[in-house]
C-alpha cells in the first residue's frame, strides 16, 4: 500500500472494484497499529469534483475563487486549478503556490488586511493585478508599489461585524471619499468585495443590505469614471448543499435586481469550506483515558450514564491539526473506528484532549461516546478546512485517494490529467 510521497510529487490511491474510502482508512489504521500509532489524514480528491459539480448545478452564475488560506495543500490547489477555479491569496507564499500550478495571474486576487509591501511588490512583478483594498492608507501604499492594480474595495457588512466584533472594510458613508481618493491617486477601481459569514441566521436581510450598498458604491464609481465590473460576495459557504441552496435562494432575486446579467458585472464567490471540508478525514488514536464522577444536569433524559464521565487523551491536539480550535472554531464529535453502536449500548459524557496536558488543548469539550479503550481510533470527518498546511508541517501522513468513477468524471469534465496534474502518479489500491 502506498501513500503520500515527498512534495511536490503525490501518489493517488485509485480505488477500484468496490473498494471504499473506509477500506483505505482501515488499511492505514492497521499499518499504524503495527508501528507508532501516528495520526494520519485521508483525502478524497473525488469529493472536490463532486462539490464542483454541485456548485455549477446550484450556482452556475457565481464564479468560484478558492481562498488558499482555507487549505493550502498543493494537491488541492492542483486539482482545483485543473477544474478552472480562480484563487484568493493573502501573501507572497500563496501567490507563488498557485502560480507554480499554472494559474494565470488574471485568475488570482490578492486580498488581506494591511498587506505587506513585499507582497504587493510580488503581485506587481508577477502581473497579479486584482487587489482588495479597504482604506486610504492601503490606497496610498498600492499607488506607490503597484500603480497598475485593479482594485476591489472591501465593503463592511453588519453581519460580518457582528460575528467578529470588529469592523473590516469601509462603510457606505465613507465610500465616496475613498473612491475620490483612488481617483486622485490615478488608481483603477473595478469593483466591490464584501463578506457574509456562513453563521448568519438571516441571509435575506444580510444580502439585501450588502448588495444594496454594493450597488450604491458601483453607481458612485461609474459616476467618477471607473469601469466597475467585478463583485465579490465573499466566503459565506459551508460544505452543505442545503446551505448553498439557501444562499442561492436569497441571492438570486437580489442579483437580478441590482446586478443583472445584462449589467456586464462578473459575480465572484469564495467557497473555500464548500469545496474542501468534506474531502479530508483525520484519524487519531486514543493514548490515555481517565474516568471521573461528574454529573451533567443538562444531559438529555434517559441516558444511563450514572454520573460517569470520561476524559480521553489523543496523540494530536490544538497545537497540531486542531489549531483552528484556538481561532474559535468548534470541532465536531468524531466517530469511533470499526464500532457499530447498538440500541442497548451505554453512552457516556466524554471530552477529548490533546497530548500536551495544557488546559487550552481541549479539542472537543463535550460529546457522547461509548466507553473507549487506549489504542482505539477516532475519525474526524470534514477536516479539509482546518488548516491542512499544519498536517504537512507536522509531517502527518496524508494519503490521497480517488475512485475510478470520480476519476472518469474528472476526465469528462475536461480536466487534462496528463498536463494539468503533473505532480500526481496513480497506483492501484491494494489492501
Amino acid at each position: 500500500m502506498k501513500g503520500l510521497t515527498d512534495k511536490p510529487n503525490y501518489t493517488i490511491e485509485l480505488l477500484e472494484g468496490g473498494v471504499t474510502l473506509e477500506d483505505v482508512i482501515d488499511g492505514h489504521i492497521c499499518e499504524q497499529t503495527l508501528v507508532d500509532k501516528t495520526a494520519f489524514v485521508v483525502g478524497d480528491l473525488g469529493a472536490l469534483m463532486r462539490q464542483h459539480v454541485c456548485w455549477q448545478s446550484v450556482s452556475p452564475l457565481l464564479q468560484p475563487y478558492f481562498p488558499v488560506k482555507c487549505n493550502s495543500s498543493p494537491a488541492v490547489i492542483e486539482v482545483l486549478a485543473s477544474l478552472g477555479l480562480g484563487f484568493v491569496c493573502v501573501n507572497k507564499a500563496e501567490m507563488s503556490l498557485v502560480l507554480e500550478h499554472g494559474v494565470p495571474p488574471e485568475a488570482i486576487i490578492l486580498s488581506g488586511v494591511c498587506k505587506q509591501q513585499a507582497h504587493i511588490k510580488y503581485a506587481a512583478k508577477n502581473n497579479i493585478q486584482h487587489l482588495v483594498c479597504e482604506n486610504k492608507a492601503e490606497l496610498i501604499k498600492i499607488s506607490r508599489l503597484h500603480p497598475n492594480a485593479k482594485l476591489l474595495l472591501q465593503l463592511s457588512t453588519q453581519a460580518h461585524a457582528a460575528e467578529t466584533s470588529m469592523t473590516f472594510g469601509f462603510s457606505l458613508k465613507s465610500a465616496r471619499h475613498l473612491l475620490e481618493a483612488a481617483k486622485e491617486l490615478e488608481l483603477q477601481v473595478v469593483g466591490v468585495s464584501f463578506h457574509i459569514p456562513s453563521s448568519c441566521q438571516d441571509l435575506q436581510e444580510a444580502y439585501t443590505h450588502a448588495l444594496s450598498d454594493a450597488r450604491c458604491v458601483f453607481d458612485m464609481g461609474v459616476d467618477l469614471g471607473f469601469n466597475m465590473n467585478l463583485l465579490d460576495i465573499g466566503s459565506g459557504f459551508t460544505g452543505s448543499e442545503f446551505q448553498l441552496r439557501q444562499v442561492e435562494s436569497a441571492l438570486k432575486p437580489l442579483l437580478d435586481a441590482y446586478f443583472s446579467p445584462l449589467s456586464g458585472v462578473q459575480v465572484l464567490a469564495q467557497p473555500g469550506n464548500f469545496y474542501v471540508a468534506s474531502a479530508f478525514c483525520l484519524a487519531i488514536a486514543v493514548i490515555g483515558k481517565k474516568m471521573v464522577n461528574h454529573h451533567w444536569d443538562n444531559l438529555a433524559q434517559g441516558e444511563n450514564n450514572e454520573g460517569t464521565e470520561f476524559l480521553y487523551y489523543m496523540n494530536e491536539g490544538v497545537y497540531g491539526p486542531f489549531s483552528c480550535k484556538l481561532l474559535g472554531n468548534s470541532i465536531s464529535a468524531p466517530s469511533v473506528h470499526k464500532h457499530v453502536l447498538s440500541a442497548e449500548e451505554a453512552l457516556y459524557p466524554s471530552s477529548l484532549w490533546g497530548p500536551s496536558l495544557d488546559q487550552l488543548d481541549h479539542v472537543v469539550e463535550r460529546c457522547l461516546l461509548p466507553e473507549l479503550s487506549v489504542g482505539d481510533w477516532l475519525l474526524f470527518p470534514n477536516m479539509g478546512a482546518c488548516g491542512l498546511e499544519d498536517f504537512n508541517s507536522l509531517q502527518l501522513p496524508v494519503y490521497y485517494t480517488v475512485s475510478t468513477s470520480d476519476w472518469f468524471e474528472m476526465q469528462e469534465a475536461g480536466v487534462a490529467l496528463d498536463n494539468a496534474m503533473k505532480n500526481f502518479s496513480m497506483v492501484q489500491y491494494s489492501a
